[in-house]
């Protein structure tokens, strides 16, 4: 099956696809600070440079759209066409993903996931959160 679009459109629209501040990441944060957490964002200088840390709890957040990272609902449904590109790159994404918990964990940070489809719900974030916190 051939591309709707040509190369150059392709690549446009592929451009544009945001990987830090994305609308699930900015819901996390804004839900985040409103609770009275504080945070950084972006730590360059842990693995995978996750999208929240709170430095106060050694906990790294990290919101993974379901699409790019594998999830398994509605929106994490791969691609019909293609098919062989789009599982490997899902399964790189993964393996790297799991790879960056491990690094972080073996330098004493835990790991809190939070899925793009679950930022619709923020009680469910809520006792996510607490729950990860109290974990320490």
């Amino acid at each position: 099956m051939t591309d709707m679009f040509t190369r150059k459109k392709r690549s446009e629209i592929m451009r544009r696809i945001k990987s830090t501040d994305t609308v699930p990441e900015k819901d996390v944060r804004r839900l985040l600070h409103a609770w009275g957490y504080r945070f950084r964002l972006h730590r360059k200088d842990l693995p995978g440079c996750p999208d929240v840390v709170l430095p106060k709890y050694k906990l790294a957040v990290l919101v993974h759209g379901c699409f790019w990272h594998g999830h398994a609902c509605q929106h994490g449904r791969r691609p019909r066409s293609h098919t062989g590109y789009w599982k490997a790159k899902i399964n790189k994404n993964k393996t790297r993903d799991a790879s960056n918990r491990r690094r972080l964990s073996r330098l004493g940070w835990r790991t809190l996931v939070i899925w793009e489809c679950e930022t619709k719900d923020p009680e469910k974030i809520a006792r996510r959160v607490r729950k990860a916190i109290r974990a320490k």
